[in-house]
């Protein structure tokens, strides 16, 4: 692992605790981190990098890379016939579906 993607049990940018919450959080406050996951999540087979780069829309390719190697690391995408989610990555897509439901909620605090 590099020292620069966050993980469980290090200091993480925000928390010098080590606590898994904490590394997930700043895992997931990456610019473009949660759409390569929902695009990933989204899509019916695997993607190649351009597919994935495509559906990103404006992401440049040395960030794709540099998230993707990130997300691998993390062991929340793996590149088998293209990148997909783990095991892991579609558990924690499930358990971000509560907090969707929330923010739509909360926006209707607005309107």
């Amino acid at each position: 692992m590099t020292a620069e993607t966050p993980r469980p049990g290090r200091a993480v940018r925000g928390s010098t605790s080590g606590r898994p919450i904490m590394a997930l959080f700043d895992l997931l406050g990456r610019r473009w981190v949660l759409r390569v996951i929902w695009e990933l999540d989204q899509a019916p087979n695997p993607l190649t990098f351009r597919e994935l780069r495509t559906a990103c829309g404006d992401l440049s390719s040395s960030v794709l890379t540099r998230r993707l190697s990130e997300l691998t690391e993390a062991r929340l995408v793996e590149h088998q016939e293209g990148y997909r989610l783990t095991p892991a990555g579609r558990t924690l897509v499930k358990r971000l579906a509560p907090l969707s439901q929330w923010a739509a909620q909360w926006q209707n605090d607005f309107e």
